[in-house]
């Protein structure tokens, strides 16, 4: 089975239909429907503009529906959805922890915030200073995310996670920044498991870590990879071509993944500055296509806060 590009399973007609005539809200499951184009966004409703206008040219939205931070409302999302044709995806953080989310000061009684948690904490983030390394061999960590932050952002509406610092796993026992161990990486996955079984219908994809750390893995005797409706790397056709990170969505591809009947989504994410970076742009999708991923370029791993509409 190929993967990567998804071939769309809707017909759209030609004009608009009545509201009567419009297919019901699909459900959501997983399996992703299409990935082709998809966009990764990090500001608010406001900043995203014109909702109806991303929601009909992207198939695949990633966003950050934390509902603290009132990014998005729940009919914000419903739009963003198409009535099911799009899968929107939230952003959560799995490998560390923001210092400006809710969770990091306070949780619901029995579970830890992040902020309190000393002993899940690693390591101070160097590229994000606003971020916290955690254990996810921690217990009290795992059941925080679990029980308390993914049920809130699967409450407002969303699809599925999109699953962040899972990199944690590479790190190794013995890193300069972040640390590692067997504990801290079967933690990892286990974490991810534990998401699998608590939402069984919702999409998971997986931001970097794509490495045989995660491709190889078995976690409770299942496939690690079984466990994902997709994977997305970031930098790896900009700022610099990285042919590791493109070997490893090649393996990935070749694992010929079908959650709930449909293709294994594969993107990629690269950073151009801004989105008026039209030529370096197109290069990033000839390349990234040709190997048939899904791709999007936007300005920079932390300003992803507009949209970036390439014309091709």
């Amino acid at each position: 089975m190929t993967v990567g590009l998804v071939v769309a399973l809707t017909i759209i007609a030609a004009a608009p239909a009545s509201p009567s005539a419009r297919a019901p809200m699909r459900a959501r499951q997983r399996g992703i429907l299409e990935n082709v184009p998809w966009v990764s966004f990090y500001g608010t409703a406001r900043q995203m503009g014109d909702l109806r206008r991303v929601a009909a040219t992207f198939r695949l939205i990633n966003i950050d529906a934390d509902p603290t931070a009132g990014n998005f409302t729940r009919a914000d999302i419903a739009t963003l959805r198409a009535r099911g044709r799009n899968t929107v995806l939230s952003y959560l953080n799995v490998g560390a922890c923001e210092r400006y989310r809710a969770y990091w000061r306070s949780a619901p009684s029995g579970l830890i915030p992040c902020g309190t948690n000393q002993a899940a904490q690693i390591a101070a983030y160097h590229r994000f200073p606003k971020e916290v390394w955690m254990n996810p061999g921690n217990a009290d960590y795992r059941r925080l995310i679990v029980e308390h932050v993914a049920p809130r952002l699967a409450a407002t509406g969303v699809d599925g996670f999109f699953l962040d610092n899972l990199e944690i796993v590479e790190h190794g026992a013995h890193d300069g920044e972040a640390p590692c161990d067997t504990t801290c990486v079967a933690g990892a996955l286990t974490l991810v498991a534990e998401l699998r079984h608590r939402f069984p219908d919702l999409v998971l994809v997986m931001q970097n870590a794509t490495s045989s750390a995660t491709r190889e893995a078995r976690v409770g005797g299942v496939a690690f990879p079984s466990l994902l409706d997709g994977v997305s790397r970031e930098e790896a056709y900009a700022p610099k071509y990285d042919r590791d990170a493109e070997t490893e969505l090649l393996a990935w591809q070749r694992l010929s993944l079908a959650p709930n009947g449909r293709p294994f989504s594969i993107t990629t994410e690269d950073y151009v500055g801004s989105c008026n970076q039209d030529a370096r742009a197109r290069r990033i999708y000839v390349k990234s296509r040709e190997r048939g991923f899904s791709p999007y370029a936007t300005i920079s791993s932390a300003n992803q806060d507009a949209v970036c509409f390439w014309s091709f």
